[in-house]
């Protein structure tokens, strides 16, 4: 384990890692900068991201500060949270990001990529860094987001991404948004979501559901697979667990992606060590691949549901 940091410290350390000067972005996901963000995210100090405290506002101004360092625009949406331990409201944020397309039609068509990036902070002594539950998500988003920054004039479709918070609590900011959306609902054509993506097993094996709401989601998941030495696991339903629920139910396509269970769930082993970082190299340039064939397409999207 890295040594613990006090706030004035990871304060020191955010601006290190996203210095607001997009000299620094990068057009490849990276290993190091996946690590780094992880990191952070997982550390100690932040005391398990938990809503309503003050190192959940750490995490915010965190993320918001990495689109600023890479040029999104970016923007926060406040929200008050209901705990489940005891029924309390609570102050917290979704941090949204945002690239615009360059199609003078298909601008107004937009695709969410969102994660969550809160998780259960401490109990019993013990805190629950959530290092793939889900910092690794929200690494991944971070990376991704960067990495369309720098190839955004290919873009037809506009690009939101969204870090939601309190998740664990219930989806809720998902939840939060799609009722006070930022946009209108009507133009998103389908919202990607990444919960737990950085425990790739052996065999390569990336988990998603909701391939069967949009036209050709199956074909466009499976065929993605071998370019990016992964081995997608589609499915056409299977709709259920993480954000990507509030959106579905409000009748927008939804692709929720993952790496899989494991024994570190929810429990105070789910730190870095236990990571697969170059699986999460993998698994976050094939939702990019995916991201970017939708958003530089002029394919057709539409919502279908799934029994």
């Amino acid at each position: 384990m890295i040594p613990k940091l006090n706030f004035s410290i990871a304060l020191i350390f955010l601006f290190i890692i996203n210095p607001f000067s997009d000299v620094f972005s990068q057009e490849e996901i990276t290993k190091q900068e996946l690590k780094d963000h992880i990191q952070f995210l997982a550390h100690d100090s932040l005391k398990g991201r938990f809503p309503g405290t003050a190192q959940n506002k750490i995490v915010v101004d965190y993320i918001k500060s990495d689109f600023i360092a890479n040029g999104i625009t970016s923007e926060f949406q406040e929200f008050k949270a209901k705990l489940k331990v005891d029924s309390s409201e609570v102050k917290t944020w979704n941090v949204i990001g945002f690239i615009e397309g360059n199609d003078p039609k298909l601008k107004n068509e937009i695709i969410v990529l969102g994660a969550h990036y809160d998780h259960l902070g401490e109990s019993e002594g013990s805190i629950f860094n959530g290092a793939d539950d889900n910092a690794s998500g929200t690494a991944a988003l971070l990376e991704i987001a960067e990495k369309v920054k720098t190839n955004h004039r290919l873009l037809k479709r506009s690009i939101l991404f969204i870090a939601f918070g309190a998740e664990e609590q219930g989806l809720l900011g998902s939840s939060y948004f799609v009722n006070h959306p930022t946009v209108s609902l009507n133009d998103i054509k389908l919202m990607i979501n990444m919960d737990m993506v950085g425990h790739l097993n052996a065999e390569n094996h990336v988990y998603m559901g909701g391939a069967g709401t949009f036209p050709g989601g199956m074909q466009l998941m499976d065929s993605l697979g071998m370019p990016n030495h992964v081995k997608p696991v589609v499915h056409a339903g299977s709709i259920a667990g993480s954000d990507h629920v509030s959106f579905y139910k409000k009748g927008i396509s939804v692709l929720g992606i993952h790496t899989g269970g494991h024994d570190n769930y929810h429990k105070p082993t789910d730190v870095i060590e236990n990571l697969n970082l170059v699986g999460e190299v993998k698994v976050a340039n094939y939702i990019y691949s995916a991201l970017m064939a939708i958003a530089t397409s002029t394919r057709e999207m539409k919502f279908i549901a799934q029994d």
